[in-house]
Parts: structure tokens; sequence; C-alpha cells
């Protein structure tokens, strides 16, 4: 017996096939490096993770939420010179993600929430152009680490593989995390423009030319009980989230 029907890859067709589904959960990482002592799936292995044990919770209250197999590949444009950083185009999560919406229509599942682990994805402008192909369709995206505010639980989270991301490892997979002496202390160049710099101007970072050990924000300070405590609270936040969705009417969204 399964005892995650909320897990479509863990799930049969014998299972499967007489259910109904209020909504779909989508994980979306990346592949990269992570500083010296993090895996290249950490992304992909957050986003599912927690996608997961959201869903887990709102199933268990009533919200019938699948999560489907996790997206790996993120949008690494700026890390293209990094050693087996793979990179998907934003043109092509477009199609990637029509196409599943076009499947979920075909299901009559007609929600659908991206539960995002990469900072490179920027799902906005394709959320809006799937809005227009496809506008009986509700998309939405969380960036799951914004949930909860990570000044509460970390001393200095940091941007990428630093002490958020490390503790947040450390609770989930922690067999996958290496030492922290071996890991870089995370320090990266800015920009030199001021408008860049304070980031009211946007452009994209070379990686390469910021941050030697590819981390940016330092991890000495990780722990797994702080990731445990961030987790949970951004879990429960998102299995909420889960529940209100599934029982409102999308077109009575406003009040």
């Amino acid at each position: 017996m399964n005892t995650r029907p909320f897990n479509l890859a863990h799930s049969t067709w014998l299972e499967v096939k007489d259910l109904t589904y209020d909504l779909a959960v989508l994980p979306w990482g990346a592949v990269e490096p992570h500083n010296y002592h993090l895996p290249y799936s950490t992304d992909v292995i957050q986003a599912e993770l927690i996608a997961l044990k959201s869903a887990e919770l709102a199933w268990n209250v009533g919200a019938k939420s699948i999560v489907l197999p996790a997206v790996p590949w993120g949008v690494n444009t700026g890390q293209l010179d990094l050693r087996l950083c793979l990179n998907l185009m934003p043109s092509t999560q477009l199609i990637i993600l029509n196409d599943l919406v076009e499947n979920l229509k075909r299901h009559a599942i007609n929600k659908l929430v991206i539960i995002n682990s990469h900072g490179g994805n920027n799902f906005v402008p394709i959320l809006r152009e799937l809005s227009v192909k496809h506008p009986e369709v509700f998309i939405c995206t969380i960036d799951w680490w914004k949930v909860s505010k990570a000044e509460a639980y970390f001393s200095e989270p940091g941007d990428h593989a630093g002490e958020l991301e490390t503790s947040v490892m450390m609770h989930l997979v922690p067999e996958l995390v290496l030492p922290i002496e071996t890991a870089g202390d995370g320090k990266a160049k800015n920009f030199k423009t001021e408008g860049l710099k304070q980031r009211w101007a946007w452009a994209q970072r070379r990686w390469s030319s910021i941050s030697e050990s590819t981390g940016v924000g330092n991890p000495a300070l990780a722990s797994a009980e702080n990731g445990q405590r961030f987790i949970k609270d951004s879990v429960k936040k998102i299995a909420g989230f889960l529940i209100e969705l599934a029982s409102v009417d999308t077109n009575e969204m406003y009040e």
C-alpha cells in the first residue's frame, strides 16, 4: 500500500487511476556547484523534499495535492564556464511548462504550484505568458526560501551555499554534506557600479568572477538544528497555502 499517495513518482497506476486531485505541485531546481561542500543537486533536493513535506501535511487534512517529479535543470546562464554546471534557457522552461499544463488540463487539474529552489529561475514572465495561453489554469510560483524570514534563523543566511542552504542540507541529507572545514568562506566580489551594487539596477553576475569557491555567503555557522527549524516553519506555511488553494474557486480569487 502506498503510504505517500501525494508523490506521483512513487505511485502506481492501480493507486492513481481512480483518484482525483485538487492541484499539482511541481518542484523545480538546478544543477550547479554549491561551494566545495554541498552537492550539485542541492536545489533539486530542497525543492523536491520541501514540496513532498508540504503536500503530505495538506493531504492529511484533505487537500489532495499531487507532487510531480522534480525538474532538475535551471537557468544558469551566468555560470556556463563552471564545470558541469547545466543550463536550461528560460524559453525552454516556457516550453516545458506549457506542455505540462496541457497534460494537467487533460486530467482536470487546473491548479499548479511551482516550488522553486533556485534564484536563477524567474517564472514571473513565463507565468504571464501561460496565463494568456491557458486562462482556465491557475499557476503560481513559490521561492521556498523566502517563505520564512531567514534572519530569524541564521546569523548570515548568505546568497548561495551559505549558512541557510548549508543548514537546510545538514538537516535534509546530512550524508551528502562534506565537513564544514572543506567549505570556502563564501567571500564574493560585488559590482563596482553603485546602482548594481545596491540592486536597484540589475545585471547578470558572472559567477566565476565573483567567487573562487562558487559560494556566496559564509557557511561556517551552519547547523542542522537551525535548518530543521527553518524547514519546519516554511513547510507549515506552504502546506497552509496548498490547503487554501485546494478549496478556493479560482474564478473568485479576490475579496
